[in-house]
């Protein structure tokens, strides 16, 4: 799952049309197996300032997003969400700081619910394709080796059924 912290009026708002298509081709590789969780955010700049409707028109009109944008929240400050605070507190960002710098920070949680990485808001979508891809390979392996060690016949054919035997008259 990819995190970002979002704004409609920012000059890094463009990168929804990349985030848009990141979704589609790890989907399209990966199907069931990502999101991206899109936050808005009006703590930079007052650059998301609409209503959480307005928002989300806003995003699906001018850049075609499908992923789903949830309601605005803080990142920062005592009103922060927990879901960043954890973020923070688990990858500190740029020289370790602990604070999202600006809008369209990443963080990406794998399926055993680790932040695995985290990036600034320079950082494009499409260059996260490949750390994507290598977090969902990876929890496949583990996930097939859990089932096979939980069940060691998981991938084994079950022996054939024993036919009844008659009953004589």
């Amino acid at each position: 799952m990819l995190v970002v912290n979002t704004a409609s009026k920012c000059g890094f708002t463009p990168q929804f049309k990349g985030l848009q298509e990141l979704y589609e081709k790890v989907l399209s590789k990966y199907p069931d197996s990502f999101t991206i969780l899109g936050f808005p955010c009006n703590q930079f700049g007052n650059q998301d300032p609409g209503t959480n409707d307005e928002i989300q028109s806003f995003c699906q009109v001018n850049y075609g997003v499908t992923f789903p944008v949830l309601g605005k929240i803080d990142v920062n400050g005592p009103n922060a969400d927990p879901l960043f605070e954890w973020i923070k507190s688990e990858k500190p960002g740029f020289l370790g700081v602990k604070r999202v710098l600006w809008n369209f920070e990443k963080a990406l949680i794998s399926a055993e619910g680790e932040v695995v990485g985290r990036w600034r808001s320079v950082t494009s979508p499409a260059s996260l394709y490949d750390t994507i891809v290598k977090e969902i390979e990876k929890a496949k392996k583990q996930s097939g080796a859990t089932a096979t060690e939980q069940n060691p016949t998981a991938t084994t054919s079950a022996p054939a059924a024993e036919p009844a035997e008659a009953k004589s008259s």
